[in-house]
């Protein structure tokens, strides 16, 4: 029997090793290649026609020309609008002028804008301010020629590299302050018209002062002087360039008219005189 089993375990007959076949697969050499089953192709994704392009370039011909000349029409008109409003806000010009009714027929009611481009806007007028007075001497009455007050503290700026403030802002803004509170008739407009008044004839009264006119100034007068600024030369625009004249009435000086060493002066005479009596 032990032959038997020898021989047959030998030369590797039908029984040999009964139990391998039996085994698992899982149990089984995994070292030998299985080759795997072919499988079906994948099919390449078709692009949907519905985002094959975007914005003006996804749509058809027709629809591009159509986008297109809309844009266009957009963009003319925020163009052609922002433009009058420039004109519109701008200080007046050559361009302005010549095509103001349709600017404003543009702008206004809709599009109308409370505010300038510059503030103030840039000055296009000379003004100049004069004063003359009446002098009472040993040799009569008299009144005396015009003087040029601006004249006089355009001499203290030219040249200077600290203008004084006075020089600069004193007489100007005295003069703004009372062509503000009076109407064309030289007549105050509240409250203000009497304060811008006195303090004209307090400014015109200091500057007088500085002078000798061998005697008593009792009335003074002022005037001003506007002369517009000439176009440059390729401008066609005419302007004069002559002065127009704003003629304010006399005015009777009073001690509070006067700088205050001649007003203490004035008191001082006054008080002589009453001792005297």
């Amino acid at each position: 029997m032990d032959s038997d089993h020898d021989r047959s375990s030998a030369g590797g007959g039908k029984g040999a090793w009964p139990q391998a076949s039996n085994r698992p697969a899982a149990a089984r050499d995994t070292s030998e290649y299985i080759e795997p089953t072919p499988s079906a192709p994948v099919p390449a994704p078709v692009p949907d026609p519905s985002v094959t392009g975007r914005g003006i370039a996804g749509l058809s011909l027709p629809y591009q020309v159509v986008a297109a000349l809309a844009l266009s029409l957009i963009g003319l008109l925020a163009c052609t609008q922002v433009a009058m409003v420039f004109l519109h806000v701008a200080p007046s010009n050559t361009l302005s002028k010549q095509h103001d009714k349709t600017i404003d027929r543009w702008i206004l009611p809709e599009f109308e804008q409370n505010w300038k481009l510059f503030a103030p806007n840039p000055l296009q007028q000379n003004v100049a301010v004069h004063v003359r007075a009446e002098v009472v001497g040993t040799d009569g009455r008299r009144t005396t020629r015009w003087m040029n007050l601006t004249y006089e503290d355009a001499k203290g700026i030219r040249g200077n590299f600290f203008p004084s403030h006075v020089d600069q802002n004193e007489l100007r803004r005295g003069w703004d302050f009372y062509v503000n509170s009076h109407d064309s008739e030289n007549r105050p407009i509240g409250p203000r018209g009497d304060l811008s008044e006195r303090y004209v004839r307090r400014i015109a009264m200091l500057r007088l002062s500085e002078r000798d006119y061998g005697g008593t100034i009792e009335r003074i007068q002022l005037r001003s002087a506007t002369s517009s600024i000439a176009p440059p030369p390729w401008s066609n625009e005419k302007i004069s360039t002559q002065p127009v004249h704003r003629v304010l009435p006399w005015w009777t000086v009073t001690p509070d008219d006067l700088p205050e060493r001649d007003a203490e002066q004035d008191r001082d005479t006054a008080h002589g005189v009453e001792e005297n009596q």
